[in-house]
């Protein structure tokens, strides 16, 4: 039987009537930053614009090989489903993706774009699990083949793709990569095919889906009672049972817990200084070299860039939340008093730097105070210790409402 290193290098040979290798970059202005050679595995610039392509194309071959079903189910709302439906139409397969009824138009139009005539795209339930619930319900009645994301030994084999293409253009063994984690499929390939190499691993979860980090440092599997889907192809509840099985003897240390937001201020700058369009999940890795820097300093450093699947109907919130985790933007509630000039002494309250972005005041009759939903720029954090404290010296009663969830959610 061959070793998992020689099945993953044949499966990417395979793949190479579909697609050819990534770019492996090595990105100047990040080496120069961290002072590391910093390469990029673009998995951003493949057809579907993720990795995922590998292990739905992987799984896919192989069963078809072994003469199981012409028919092929997966439940996503994302990247997978891209990477099923895009396969699908390479081998004129049928295959039958479900997605959950709230998926964005854009994302249901690219899987139909890739998939073609050999998908058909069933929208169901309001939420994932019922998603899921629908497909594994639909495989067992039509004897389909079920292609899971993360949770299948020959998904994971695909996605150590990747490894085998570093490996081949770097030429040896970088000192460390840096990988995202949702359900553990690039991270348990990509561990498997180095495993008798010597390669630092850092693992990445966003801080809303620690679930491989809580599952290590239990000793087994946990399903996180809540998840923050804002990075949504890396918010995982459960890593898989295969993937952890793999991935459960990591040092709980090397598995990065990053803050959303800041993965947010990442992924504007990438966009502003080198023009590359990464999704939240893609940009894990990259962010996570800012908690990295002294380890790193002079070494070879890949980061898998993971997927580029992003809506810029979202950017107005990509940007809100940066500004937010940078301090450079928060909000407050203002009790103003209801006087004639009591606006204009609060305007001259402001910073040279301080710019109000938003301003929301209802006056009631017979009171006297008024609410304010007041949010501010500045160029600086420092600019609202100052500002904070002369609104306090001039009577000014407020409420920094920046960080409170609940409402924030409500009133911005």
């Amino acid at each position: 039987m061959a070793s998992f290193s020689e099945s993953a290098i044949a499966a990417t040979a395979r793949m190479r009537k579909l697609f050819p290798a990534t770019p492996l970059q090595k990105n100047e202005y990040l080496s120069g930053l961290y002072g590391a050679e910093i390469y990029l595995k673009r998995e951003d610039l493949s057809p579907v614009r993720s990795y995922k392509i590998r292990g739905a194309f992987n799984a896919m071959r192989k069963a078809l090989e072994s003469g199981e079903s012409r028919e092929f189910v997966c439940a996503s709302a994302g990247n997978h489903a891209q990477g099923v439906a895009f396969a699908c139409a390479h081998f004129g397969v049928k295959g039958r993706i479900y997605m959950p009824v709230t998926t964005p138009q854009q994302k249901i139009g690219k899987t139909a774009a890739f998939g073609g005539q050999s998908i058909e795209i069933v929208l169901q339930g309001d939420y994932f699990d019922e998603t899921l619930a629908a497909a594994n319900e639909y495989a067992v009645a039509n004897g389909a083949h079920m292609l899971p994301p993360f949770d299948d030994l020959d998904v994971i084999e695909g996605q150590a793709s990747v490894g085998v293409e570093i490996l081949e253009q770097l030429g040896a063994a970088p000192d460390m990569i840096v990988t995202p984690v949702g359900g553990g499929g690039l991270s348990s390939g990509l561990v498997q095919y180095f495993d008798d190499t010597d390669i630092d691993f850092r693992f990445c979860e966003p801080m809303g889906g620690r679930s491989l980090h809580a599952a290590i440092v239990a000793g087994e599997l946990v399903t996180l009672p809540e998840v923050d889907n804002f990075v949504d192809g890396a918010a995982v509840a459960r890593i898989g049972d295969n993937n952890f099985a793999v991935l459960r003897d990591q040092n709980p240390d090397h598995v990065m817990g990053i803050p959303e937001g800041r993965i947010c201020a990442t992924i504007s700058e990438l966009l502003n200084i080198e023009g590359i369009v990464l999704e939240p999940a893609g940009a894990l890795a990259i962010d996570a070299l800012k908690d990295l820097r002294t380890e790193i300093a002079g070494k070879k450093v890949v980061c898998i860039a993971s997927g580029g699947n992003f809506d810029f109907e979202r950017l107005p919130d990509i940007k809100e939340r940066a500004l937010r985790f940078e301090g450079l933007k928060k909000y407050f509630i203002l009790r103003m008093p209801q006087r004639p000039g009591a606006l204009k002494d609060f305007l001259n309250l402001l910073g040279p730097d301080d710019d109000i972005a938003r301003f929301e005041y209802l006056k009631k009759s017979a009171r006297n105070f008024g609410s304010v939903l007041l949010g501010i720029e500045s160029s600086s954090a420092k600019g609202f210790d100052e500002l904070c404290a002369r609104m306090d010296a001039n009577g000014f009663h407020f409420e920094d409402i920046t960080n409170d969830d609940v409402l924030a959610q409500i009133l911005i």
